[in-house]
C-alpha cells in the first residue's frame, strides 16, 4: 500500500475541497483518481492493500453531519436515504422490509453482516468489479491502466458479463443495491466543485466502450449525498433472486431484481434489472415491454427472459449465464407474482 495523506472534515464543502486539493501523479500507473472519499472504506481500502488505487488522499466523511446524511426518511412519495446509512441499518428498517423487499433483498444478500456494518449506501452504488484481472496487477486491464488490454478477453472469463461489454473490457458489476434503484427509477443527489445535481441511478453508471476506466458520470470530487426511491404501486410486490456458487457472501453469477404491478394475473407494468451479467446496473426494458399487458405466466415469463438475453454476447466460460440467466428471471417474476401484498 502506497503512502497517503488522511483527512476528515465535517462539512461537504471541505471534503469536495479537500479531495480536489489532490495534486495526483498521472505517469504512475494504475492511479487516475488522486483524491477519494471514504465512508466504510470496504472497497477502497481492499484495493489499496492490492496496489490497484493509489490515492494521494483519503477523504474520511464520517464526520458528516449524521443527523442529515445518515438519516433515512420514508414517506407517501417514497424513500430518502443519506448517503452515509449503513446497509445494515437499511436493511433493518421496518418501511423498506415491507413496502420495499427488492432493497431489502439486496441489501440482505450482500457480503457478510459485519461488512454490512460499516458499508454506506453511497459508497455501495459506486462500489468497482472483482474482475480477477483488474485485482491482479500484473495483468493487463483497460480499467486499471487505460490502453493496457484487457485479459478477460482470452482468460479465465466465467464470472465476466456478457451484457454491455466492448472489445475492450468485459468485467461484470459487483454490487446488488443498484439493480433494486434502478428498477424502481431511483435518483441520487450530488455535490461537487459545481454546485449539485440530481442523477437517475440508471445514468450513473456508463457502459465501457472505449474508456472502461470512466465508470460512471461523477465529475472529479463530486459527492453523492442522498439516493431518492419513489413509491409506486409495484414497491411492495418485488423482490431479488441471487444465483450464486455458494449461498453465504458470494457475488452473483446472475440475479434478477422485480418488481410488478398486477391487475389479477395482468402485467400492467414489469420492472426488471440483472446482476451479475452486465458490465453496469442493467434494467432489462426489452423483458418489460415483452410483458406489458399481458397475463404472467411461465410462457410470458420465458419470452420475457428470451428478449432479456437477446443481444448477448458470450465468451469461452461465460456462456452458461445465458441460460442460468434466462431461469432466474422466470423464477423471479412467477415468486414475485405469487407474494402476498
Amino acid at each position: 500500500m502506497q503512502r497517503f495523506a488522511y483527512r476528515r472534515p465535517e462539512s461537504v464543502e471541505a471534503a469536495i475541497q479537500a479531495v480536489s486539493a489532490a495534486p495526483g501523479r498521472p505517469n504512475t500507473p494504475p492511479v487516475r483518481a488522486p483524491g477519494q472519499f471514504i465512508a466504510g472504506g470496504t472497497n477502497m481500502t481492499d484495493y489499496m492493500a492490492l496496489d490497484v488505487m493509489r490515492p494521494e488522499i483519503l477523504v474520511d466523511i464520517n464526520r458528516l453531519p449524521a443527523a442529515r446524511y445518515g438519516r433515512m426518511e420514508a414517506g407517501a412519495q417514497g424513500l430518502r436515504l443519506g448517503a452515509l446509512v449503513r446497509m445494515a441499518q437499511a436493511e433493518d428498517h421496518p418501511v423498506i422490509k415491507s413496502q420495499y423487499p427488492v432493497i431489502h433483498d439486496t441489501l440482505k444478500l450482500a457480503a457478510s453482516r459485519q461488512i454490512r456494518n460499516m458499508a454506506s449506501l453511497g459508497g455501495n452504488v459506486l462500489q468497482r468489479t472483482r474482475c480477477e484481472y483488474f485485482r491482479e496487477t500484473s495483468w493487463a486491464c483497460n480499467k486499471r491502466q487505460p490502453g493496457a488490454g484487457c485479459s478477460a478477453l482470452d482468460g479465465f472469463n466465467r464470472q465476466h458479463a456478457i451484457l454491455g461489454t466492448s472489445p475492450d473490457c468485459i468485467a461484470a458489476y459487483a454490487g446488488d443495491f443498484a439493480q433494486a434503484l434502478i428498477a424502481l427509477d431511483a435518483t441520487v443527489e450530488t455535490m461537487g466543485a459545481n454546485g449539485g445535481r440530481t442523477i437517475k441511478v440508471a445514468d450513473l453508471h456508463q457502459q465501457p466502450g472505449s474508456t472502461p476506466n470512466v465508470e460512471t458520470v461523477l465529475e472529479p470530487g463530486e459527492l453523492i449525498l442522498f439516493i431518492n426511491v419513489p413509491a409506486g404501486p409495484w414497491t411492495a410486490r418485488s423482490r431479488y433472486l441471487k444465483i450464486r456458487d455458494r449461498d453465504s457472501y458470494q457475488f452473483a453469477l446472475t440475479a434478477a431484481a422485480v418488481a410488478l404491478d398486477l391487475d389479477g394475473d395482468r402485467v400492467r407494468e414489469a420492472r426488471i434489472a440483472l446482476g451479475g451479467v452486465a458490465t453496469i446496473p442493467w434494467r432489462a426494458h426489452e423483458a418489460e415491454a415483452a410483458l406489458r399487458g399481458k397475463p404472467l405466466d411461465e410462457n410470458t415469463a420465458a419470452q420475457a427472459a428470451q428478449a432479456a438475453f437477446a443481444n448477448a454476447s458470450t465468451r469461452q466460460h461465460n456462456a452458461f449465464k445465458v441460460p442460468l440467466g434466462k431461469q432466474t428471471i422466470v423464477r423471479a417474476l412467477l415468486e414475485t407474482k405469487a407474494m402476498k401484498v
